[in-house]
């Protein structure tokens, strides 16, 4: 009898894509729930007439939080084989955070 490997069997393949495909469907799901609850409480925090300079820094962090959602599961940067989109990503924000902490200090000193 010939070796029966699970490799190359259409049945197999099918299910393993259609249980991998459930699972990012889940993902997707669950981080554009987040997404939508980060952008109400944005809109609450602005609603409810706090200080602004609570509200500003408050505002900017669920920005990028949901950038970081977008990215990792609509974007799919979370699969192999953008190891260096991710660093190019990653380097632009660094130097993004770089250049606005520079400005920020010397406008305060």
């Amino acid at each position: 009898m010939a070796n029966q490997t699970n490799t190359g069997n259409p049945k197999v393949d099918l299910a393993y894509r259609r249980k991998k495909n459930k699972e990012e469907m889940k993902y997707q799901v669950v981080s554009f729930t987040l997404m939508i609850f980060l952008t109400v409480l944005a809109f609450l925090a602005v609603g409810a007439d706090m200080s602004k300079l609570f509200i500003v820094p408050f505002i900017i962090l669920l920005a990028v939080v949901q950038c970081i959602f977008q990215l990792y599961y609509f974007m799919h940067m979370n699969h192999k084989g953008h190891e260096v989109p991710s660093m190019f990503l990653f380097s632009g924000l660094t130097v993004g955070l770089i250049t606005i902490l520079a400005f920020t200090t010397i406008i305060w000193w």
